[in-house]
């Protein structure tokens, strides 16, 4: 089996905070990222999350973000479509990504979590007939490109100038930093074709297999199959690691007990979809590498993302992130992309 060599070490957290005190959780997620950037982590992402403890919009949160980092991408894993005004969406993202200086990634996905509670607050009209799925996200990607409105001849006139419209800022390098969480063959089969990168976590759909492994090994065999010949997508691979070489005994029970609760969904398919979902890494730095160097999958990637357990406290994802970066990611092969925090014990 290859040794996995990565490249690229990235973050994905869920931004929680207390339904009485959001600021304060959103305010250590922003802290966070900057942790994660001192670290010489080369990716920060935030999850989307509508009726929850977490982000509502990430490009609002991203804008934020953007204003406290220098260098570290900045991505949202993942935006569902379902939700979203294509062309709004796409202003609000060109926006922030022009705040970052060109940091943005971003993902989305084209389910809607809570569609029933949601579906008739979101959009006016009869929305189980709207198109709520990949054409949404190609009308977000068009709307970047920045193509003119109306005729050659068409103008806006606004304070100080007279414009052709188009969606401002005109910002198109953006649509070369879009990526799509795929978990599906169909899915990344989409994503392959409209030259897309890849986010692929640790829930995939089995699909002639009831083993994770294979079923993910397959998702990136036909993503890659169907990629148009020269397109530069990238890779990323989301793992649910937790080491706790440096964590105290209080700790190391609370890291058992999240992965003890999570254990049974690992060991059969679940649901009409046939959902397989891959083992949490808990444990000490040593054994989380021994199953990494086990993992087929990670073998044909270049590019990890580290995605933090929801509800758990800022000080236990700075342990974690500390421990990945120390003991994990430099077994690995990957080095930081800043030396700002190389040798420092940074906590």
């Amino acid at each position: 089996m290859p040794t996995p060599t990565i490249t690229s070490l990235a973050l994905l957290t869920p931004g929680n905070f207390a339904d009485d005190d959001p600021y304060t959780g959103l305010e250590e997620t922003l802290q966070l990222f900057e942790y994660g950037e001192r670290l010489g982590f080369d990716g920060a992402w935030i999850r989307q999350r509508h009726l929850e403890h977490g982000v509502g919009s990430a490009a609002v949160f991203l804008a934020a973000a953007g204003q406290r980092t220098e260098r570290i991408e900045l991505g949202t894993a993942v935006i569902p479509i379902g939700y979203e005004n294509p062309f709004r969406l796409a202003e609000d993202l060109a926006l922030a990504d022009v705040l970052s200086r060109g940091r943005l990634q971003i993902g989305f996905s084209t389910g809607m979590p809570h569609a029933e509670l949601l579906g008739d607050l979101v959009h006016d009209g009869d929305w189980r007939g709207f198109d709520l799925s990949y054409g949404r996200i190609a009308r977000v990607l068009d709307h970047l490109r920045g193509d003119f409105l109306g005729g050659p001849d068409t103008v806006i006139h606004s304070p100080g100038n007279i414009q052709r419209p188009r969606l401002q800022p005109h910002n198109p390098a953006l649509v070369q930093r879009i990526w799509y969480g795929g978990g599906s063959l169909r899915s990344v089969r989409w994503a392959g074709e409209n030259g897309l990168s890849l986010l692929s976590g640790n829930i995939v759909t089995g699909e002639g297999t009831d083993d994770f492994a294979t079923a993910q090994l397959n998702l990136l065999a036909e993503y890659r199959r169907t990629l148009p010949a020269g397109t530069a997508s990238r890779v990323a691979l989301g793992r649910v690691i937790v080491p706790f070489d440096s964590a105290d005994a209080t700790g190391r029970a609370r890291y058992r007990a999240y992965a003890a609760s999570r254990h049974e969904r690992t060991l059969a398919p679940r649901g009409p979809k046939r959902t397989l979902f891959a083992p949490d890494l808990v444990g000490t730095a040593e054994q989380i590498l021994e199953r990494l160097a086990a993992d087929p999958v990670l073998a044909q990637v270049s590019e990890l993302r580290l995605e933090l357990p929801y509800e758990f406290h800022r000080e236990e994802y700075e342990q974690i992130l500390h421990d990945v970066r120390q003991l994990i990611a430099p077994e690995l092969g990957w080095r930081p992309a800043s030396l700002g925090a190389q040798e420092a014990g940074v906590r």
